[in-house]
């Protein structure tokens, strides 16, 4: 691992290092194998990522790094995965004492020089703590900055411009503020983060010995101290019994060791569908009971355990006799370990650490570790974590306010959109209870008539849409407007759930209006077909709008999930995080929604399962039964299949076991609209003999004001199979509206 041993990288940066997942524990000669070209980088790229490389081996040599990128400003914008890996302290002897290391480099060796090797090798910039760590003339960016300026562009050295700009980091950067909104996990420390006190520390004053382990906790949290000496210290002086441990959980509930706001901000994060884990250098036995009343889960704690001696007597725990070393959280660096577990467990986009101590800051300068750092300093201020912390706070009320809260924009106002709505509007009440969405919701209606006056005036007076849903209660946070520019203003949620012949001419006016970030789903079903070829609802508004575009679908009929029958649909997204909110939009207690990683998929069986569901009410306005029904929407759903994945080879099977495929074909073959008016269409030319089109509108007219021509329903009974049934006109079935939908849907059929 000498400098001597590594081969120097060309001048210019034309060789750099791709820093892999995990480099903790790789060697210099190992690393070498990860050099490639990176090509689409521009110059102060080069050199920012040359001086990554560098720092990633462990090395420092004129003749490895480009003379414009030898700054050390330059050095502290290296890239994240690049800073990160010299954390364990690889070779980190060879940087010159005269370098200010990056914060990654210098935070953990310096606490970590007895695993790095010989202290001779351990040069003062990365040991001499925080204040050397944020020298004269050096910015070291934070977690985020970094992250950011690895991605985002050419990188510049601009002294303490950006450090001016975020010196007080109990206000958060726009970066970090996103970063912490999108958060898919949060981690807690538990000791004078989610609780008043030491765990470990109140059981050793329980047991009269509290004096002796404070010191100790206080040199571990300043990282003055190895962890696993501190946790065994303690131990030995405690010196308890399985009876102490249970006298002191029922001498200290957990109700009376809680930091105050940390239960009800838990249970925010929680409804909001952000999982929460605690991990804790503390003990397991301790925390338990605290756990519980958080609502955290027991595998989502990650702590140490306690080591019991048994008596061979009476067959239990008699005496401690130290803790189990092979839990992470024993030792530094553990707790990067046990988020990076987390992360190969689940597919979380972004983790954020809250904590007071050092071996909390610590997640974030380990590969695979947090992508945040919150310090918390409402019990204890550590004036070392503050100054490293990429947001520091002392009340969480600070942080559940900050949580994103999504202003909603219903485009549509038909009878899906007014029963979606009825469900959107319940959502964002405050007494939902995840806070998630701003409680008004916009609806755009157009400038339409009703009874009584404009739609909008009337839905805003009576909160009901007496056109579409008449006697369904909308919601009296729901704002309708006739303005289309007016009701999208500012929105970051989009619904589109407006007739499709429309869709082109609403994007057309919301181009350059709508915020990037935006939140789209469509609930259109439906299919463009523009010269180039088929487009989906959801590739039009990404193409005019530069938004991503989910899409809701499923077994729903409107007149049902109205009445508030259970019901079932799919969001199927490209962005999780999305999906997620979308989740949480639409869900009710009678209507659930499930994520599918699929929009073409979802969206291709919500348009084609309405050709199915015709060809299902020709069966049914034929008079056959069960079998010929069933094998025709079995055929319609392989031929569903087969087409979806001809025009996207990437829509996946399962998605047609979904509620968007299977599920929405069987309620779209019992009683959708389309079977319907399929179903009345074919009984009315039944009726007629396939007469021609417009004397077949007559004859059902005709039917329907009790007349029967010579050649109409005795005729038909008499040349069809025996047992067959003809629609009788008489029974109230259908009516003109459907007959004339009907003929429409023959035209175009037969056209």
């Amino acid at each position: 691992g000498r400098a001597s041993n590594i081969k120097p990288i060309a001048r210019h940066g034309s060789l750099l290092g791709e820093t892999p997942a995990r480099t903790a524990n790789a060697d210099p000669e190992a690393s070498r194998a990860w050099i490639a070209p990176w090509r689409s980088l521009s110059t102060q790229q080069e050199h920012a990522a040359s001086v990554g490389r560098g720092v990633a081996l462990g090395c420092w040599r004129d003749d490895m790094m480009p003379a414009a990128a030898a700054s050390a400003a330059q050095l502290d914008r290296a890239p994240r995965a690049a800073r990160r890996a010299c954390t364990a302290g690889r070779c980190a002897g060879l940087l010159p004492a005269a370098a200010p290391a990056p914060r990654a480099a210098a935070g953990a060796c310096g606490r970590s020089r007895n695993a790095c090797g010989s202290p001779a090798y351990m040069p003062s910039a990365l040991t001499s703590g925080t204040a050397r760590r944020r020298g004269a003339g050096a910015h070291l960016p934070t977690h985020s900055e970094t992250r950011r300026m690895a991605v985002s562009g050419p990188l510049r050295a601009t002294g303490a411009g950006v450090s001016a700009a975020h010196k007080d980091n109990t206000k958060p950067s726009d970066e970090v503020l996103e970063i912490w909104r999108r958060a898919d996990a949060v981690c807690f420390d538990v000791d004078c983060t989610c609780t008043i006190n030491d765990g470990l520390d109140l059981l050793a004053e329980f047991m009269g010995v509290g004096k002796e382990c404070e010191d100790l906790t206080t040199q571990a949290m300043d990282g003055t101290i190895d962890l696993s000496k501190s946790l065994e210290d303690r131990l030995n002086i405690i010196n308890c019994k399985p009876s102490d441990v249970k006298a002191f959980l029922k001498a200290y509930p957990p109700e009376a060791r809680l930091e105050k706001g940390i239960a009800p901000f838990i249970k925010a994060l929680q409804a909001r569908g952000t999982k929460v884990y605690l991990i804790s250098g503390g003990f397991r036995e301790l925390m338990l009971p605290i756990s519980r009343y958080l609502g955290v889960p027991p595998e989502n704690i990650f702590a140490n355990r306690m080591l019991w001696q048994w008596d061979d007597e009476t067959q239990s725990p008699s005496k401690l006799v130290g803790f189990d070393t092979s839990e992470p959280t024993s030792r530094n660096q553990g707790k990067p370990e046990a988020i990076a577990t987390i992360r190969n467990k689940f597919p979380y986009n972004t983790v954020v650490m809250i904590g007071d101590g050092a071996t909390d800051l610590e997640a974030v300068q380990v590969t695979g570790g947090a992508d945040l750092f919150i310090g918390y300093g409402g019990v204890v201020e550590r004036p070392a974590v503050k100054a490293e912390a990429d947001w520091f706070v002392t009340d969480y009320s600070v942080l559940e306010a900050s949580l994103k809260r999504y202003k909603v924009a219903m485009i549509g106002y038909g009878a899906w959109a007014s029963t979606a709505m009825t469900m959107v509007a319940k959502n964002a009440l405050p007494e939902s209870g995840h806070s998630l969405f701003e409680e008004t919701v916009q609806m755009w209606v157009g400038d339409e008539d009703a009874e009584g006056g404009k739609l909008a005036d009337v839905i805003n007076q009576t909160h009901q849409n007496p056109n579409y849903l008449p006697g369904v209660d909308l919601g009296s946070n729901v704002v309708a407007n006739a303005d289309l520019l007016s009701a999208v203003d500012d929105a970051d949620v989009l619904i589109f759930c407006a007739p499709l012949q429309q869709l082109r001419g609403i994007c057309t006016k919301l181009v350059g209006k709508v915020k990037a970030n935006t939140v789209a789903v469509s609930m259109i079903e439906g299919m463009r077909i523009p010269p180039e070829g088929p487009q989906l609802i959801s590739e039009t508004v990404s193409r005019f709008l530069n938004v991503d575009c989910s899409v809701l679908m499923g077994a729903h009929i409107t007149t049902g999930i109205a009445e508030q029958e259970l019901s079932e649909a799919v969001v199927a997204y490209n962005d999780r995080q999305h999906a997620a909110v979308l989740q949480k939009l639409f869900q009710r207690d009678y209507f659930h929604v499930e994520l599918v990683p699929d929009v073409a998929g979802a969206e291709l069986c919500g348009t084609l399962k309405n050709i199915v569901a015709l060809a299902a009410g020709v069966v049914d306005g034929l008079g056959f039964g069960a079998n010929t029904k069933s094998a025709i929407v079995r055929q319609g759903m392989d031929e569903m299949r087969r087409l979806s994945q001809e025009l996207y080879p990437a829509v996946r099977d399962d998605t047609f076991l979904s509620s968007c495929g299977i599920a929405d074909v069987m309620a779209s073959c019992l009683a959708g609209p389309h079977r319907d008016v399929a179903m009345e269409y074919t009984k009315a030319v039944m009726v007629c003999l396939l007469r021609p089109l417009a004397r077949t509108r007559s004859c059902a007219r005709t039917s329907m004001s009790h007349g029967q021509p010579a050649w109409g329903r005795g005729w038909a009974e008499a040349r069809l199979p025996s047992g067959s049934r003809i629609w009788d006109p008489w029974s109230g079935g259908g009516g003109a509206g459907c007959i004339d939908a009907g003929m429409a849907m023959g035209r175009a059929l037969y056209s």
